[in-house]
């Protein structure tokens, strides 16, 4: 089964959040999620508007993954949509994207496992890891343990 997964990134790391996207699609890639986003930027610069389309691809999510690029952790939209995912119940993932990339406050706040986008033995983590941390939230607090993501699309 397929998780709905949003997908958080720094406006300067779309092509990285892109790639990862079409990973989902990718048969020898065991990452079977349903990507939720705004890989094309909102055509608007009201916040209030902007807000309501990122909380828009939130809902139905069970978990948010958040690209760890090099401005990262001072984007005011990726706090936000951290802080929305966490309100929401959302399990949170972090993959760093660039090495030396600082982790976004509200993912250490939350103890957040963090992977490496250029470590293969992480990217083979990348849906195991969605488990473990919806296992950790209340709504996966009573989900067998047998049922981590290892399917091929």
């Amino acid at each position: 089964m397929a998780r709905r997964v949003f997908l958080s990134y720094q406006h300067r790391d779309q092509m990285k959040a892109k790639g990862l996207n079409l990973a989902t699609y990718n048969k020898n890639v065991k990452l079977d999620v349903s990507m939720r986003h705004l890989l094309d930027p909102v055509n608007s610069s009201d916040p209030a508007y902007i807000t309501r389309k990122i909380k828009e691809q939130l809902k139905g999510t069970s978990a948010t993954i958040i690209l760890i690029g090099k401005d990262t952790a001072k984007s005011d939209w990726v706090a936000n949509e951290i802080e929305w995912s966490r309100e929401k119940g959302n399990a949170l993932v972090g993959i760093r994207i660039e090495d030396g990339a600082a982790v976004p406050e509200g993912l250490t706040e939350s103890g957040a496992e963090i992977l490496d986008w250029a470590k293969p033995s992480d990217v083979q983590e990348f849906a195991p890891a969605i488990e473990r941390a919806i296992r950790g939230t209340a709504r996966g607090a009573n989900m067998p343990t047998n049922s981590i993501a290892t399917c091929r699309r």
